[in-house]
């Protein structure tokens, strides 16, 4: 087995970090904010660290409005084929992540599901640029190790903000940090270049996306507590769908589907 780099180590530092926190979190049920309830689904809201959060949500929130928004924006202008080609593409490259996730959570069919996607979109689908898949009745799903967690039973734990990342619980940020390390199709030089243009054209792609969502959360009094509500009920149905074994998303009626990116 190939040992970590300095990067990679100090990511798993970073997992470690916050499973404490979450831990830490768990031992401390007092703190926790009333459940709420959207469409069936409870998603419970810890923020015991809501000053630091806001700090780093401030950070994050001048790199959005000066940097990646401004790009997505213009990213919107682009003919519709080549944001489709971009989306299509970032899907696909990041399905075997997805098929590990669905091994993970002991589902047979979800995973069958993903393999075939893959194979298809790759070879058929020229490297993903077309999703030949839901053409032939394969539909799309995704998963990520925060929903993972949450099948598995691991609780929310507290309210991080990751520069850079965005808001989350601690479950669903060791998710992230953990996401950087997993490689399944290797580390040569044409993976980590494709990764590489599937990381940047996924980003502006999804950020495009949540554009309509995000200039009307702004114009509430308090951008941050909707934002980091929305999340936690968008992950709460999200884990909900990996539970059911899912291979569409799961409608939530009070806001966007459960799917894995918010």
């Amino acid at each position: 087995m190939r040992s970590l780099t300095y990067p990679q180590h100090l990511a798993c530092q970073a997992v470690l970090l916050m499973t404490v926190s979450y831990l830490t979190g768990c031992a401390s049920p007092a703190n926790v904010a009333p459940t709420t309830r959207c469409a069936q689904v409870a998603y419970p809201v810890y923020d015991p660290a809501e000053p630091v959060n806001r700090r780093v949500f401030a950070f994050n929130r001048a790199v959005d409005n000066y940097a990646l928004a401004p790009v997505a924006r213009g990213y919107r202008y682009l003919p519709d084929f080549f944001q489709q080609g971009v989306h299509n593409f970032a899907s696909n490259f990041n399905e075997p992540k997805v098929f590990i996730n669905d091994l993970l959570q002991g589902n047979p069919h979800r995973s069958v599901n993903t393999l075939g996607r893959f194979a298809v979109n790759t070879t058929v689908g020229v490297v993903g640029l077309i999703d030949v898949s839901d053409h032939l009745g394969i539909p799309r799903h995704t998963a990520d190790f925060g929903q993972t967690f949450g099948v598995w039973g691991v609780g929310n734990g507290p309210i991080v903000e990751l520069p850079l990342l965005g808001t989350g619980n601690s479950r669903d940020a060791a998710g992230k940090v953990l996401s950087f390390l997993v490689s399944p199709l290797g580390d040569s030089d044409t993976v980590q270049t494709l990764g590489t243009v599937s990381l940047v054209g996924g980003t502006v792609d999804t950020r495009a996306s949540q554009l309509p969502l995000t200039d009307s959360l702004q114009k509430l009094p308090d951008y941050y507590s909707a934002l980091r509500n929305g999340v936690a009920e968008h992950r709460a149905a999200f884990v909900v769908e990996g539970k059911e074994g899912a291979t569409t998303p799961r409608e939530n009626t009070c806001g966007a589907g459960a799917g894995g990116d918010f």
